[in-house]
């Protein structure tokens, strides 16, 4: 089993954190991103003793540990270590459009998890982000944001997170209405890029603060947060999917949509996948043009129910939409495997349960998520190579 220095794991720590943060400021949303120069590398001394030259000894080395370093906790949302003073801190789920001329995004890269998911019957079902942020304070700048979708209402309650949108059709009005329900629409700031109005809302620093103290709403979680949601495998023992007999070489995913053609490439030496769309890398421009990836990929089939003419629909999420026999598939991606995986989600506000093969609830790798609900009528034209 590999190992790792104690220093490696806390530097690696400390090196997220510096990559956590966008580089555009509220006045300068041009600004290049600062550059952090890494501090050379280090060698092995020689230590002579009695004029003797010896050996050099290598530094001890212990296992990967679960156990946070000081101060530390585990961010339910990637298993990942942040600071304690985040433990109960509610994220927040940020509608950020995927049209082509929205791009590039900001605060993408730095996401904990990103549901993608379609918007529309309409424009070869053009999708959207769904970016949740546990540390948003952390990030300068997030978006552009626009619209909730109908499709998007029975995902963001499960984790308790506060939605962050601008506006919306009235078929959201009476969902609106649950007391789970907590957002903020058309509350962020205008940044000036050059772009048709609908294209320049951004949550810049302190714009989610402001929104908090306006609304009262609690920061921590409420009586509506359900615990624990991903079943996280420990970082000692990953879940290498080795496991499974049936398991899938899965270096590439392309993906059933049709707007913006998005797939994922494995990259083995650094064990995530990177996002493509449009014909070319998905960058942040917030983070250094960095190109967004993931550790864990859950694609997800459901139920598409149109709801009229004009492109508004909505994707069934919820076991109260769905027969006792009804199918329910999907598959969980990680480690360049893929199995296949059913799920369950007993109401908005409860967690979605993915479970293997042996309808045991499966264990995910620390590090961040990227989800796709797709048609079920388009589930099949998954592509893995």
């Amino acid at each position: 089993m590999k190992k790792r220095t104690l220093l490696l794991v806390l530097g690696l720590a400390a090196a997220l954190a510096f990559t956590g943060c966008g580089s555009k400021d509220e006045e300068e949303p041009s600004e290049e991103p600062v550059s952090i120069e890494a501090p050379a590398a280090m060698t092995p001394a020689m230590v002579a003793t009695d004029d003797e030259p010896s050996e050099t000894e290598e530094a001890p080395v212990e296992e990967e540990s679960d156990t946070p370093p000081d101060g530390m906790v585990a961010n339910p949302l990637t298993g990942e270590w942040i600071d304690e003073s985040l433990a109960d801190q509610r994220p927040i789920a940020v509608m950020i459009d995927d049209e082509k001329t929205a791009l590039p995004h900001f605060g993408v890269s730095e996401a904990d998890i990103i549901y993608e998911m379609m918007n529309s019957t309409q424009n070869d079902g053009v999708t959207r982000f769904m970016a949740l942020f546990k540390d948003y304070n952390s990030v300068k700048q997030i978006g552009s944001i626009r619209s909730t979708r109908p499709t998007n209402l029975q995902t963001f309650p499960e984790w308790n997170a506060v939605l962050c949108h601008d506006g919306g059709p009235f078929w959201n009005d009476n969902f609106y209405k649950n007391p789970f329900v907590e957002r903020f629409s058309g509350t962020f700031s205008r940044v000036d890029n050059g772009k048709a109005r609908e294209f320049t809302e951004y949550a810049l620093s302190g714009d989610v603060d402001k929104n908090f103290k306006n609304t009262g709403y609690s920061k921590t979680y409420n009586e509506y947060y359900r615990g624990e949601h991903y079943k996280f495998a420990t970082r000692a023992n990953p879940n290498t999917l080795e496991q499974y007999p049936n398991a899938e070489t899965v270096n590439k995913v392309t993906l059933a949509f049709h707007h913006n053609n998005p797939w994922l490439e494995y990259n083995a030496d650094e064990g995530v996948y990177y996002y493509f769309q449009y014909g070319g890398k998905e960058v942040d421009a917030g983070n250094g043009n960095k190109q967004v990836c993931f550790k864990n990929l859950l694609l997800q089939g459901a139920r598409l129910e149109k709801l009229d003419d004009h492109g508004y629909m909505i994707l069934h999420t919820n076991d109260s939409d769905y027969g006792a026999d009804e199918k329910r598939e999907g598959w969980y991606i990680t480690n360049g495997k893929g199995i296949k995986v059913t799920w369950t989600k007993m109401d908005d506000t409860y967690p979605t349960r993915y479970y293997d093969e042996n309808g045991e609830e499966i264990k995910i790798n620390v590090g961040k998520t990227y989800v796709a609900i797709i048609p079920k009528e388009d589930f099949a034209q998954t592509k893995f190579e």
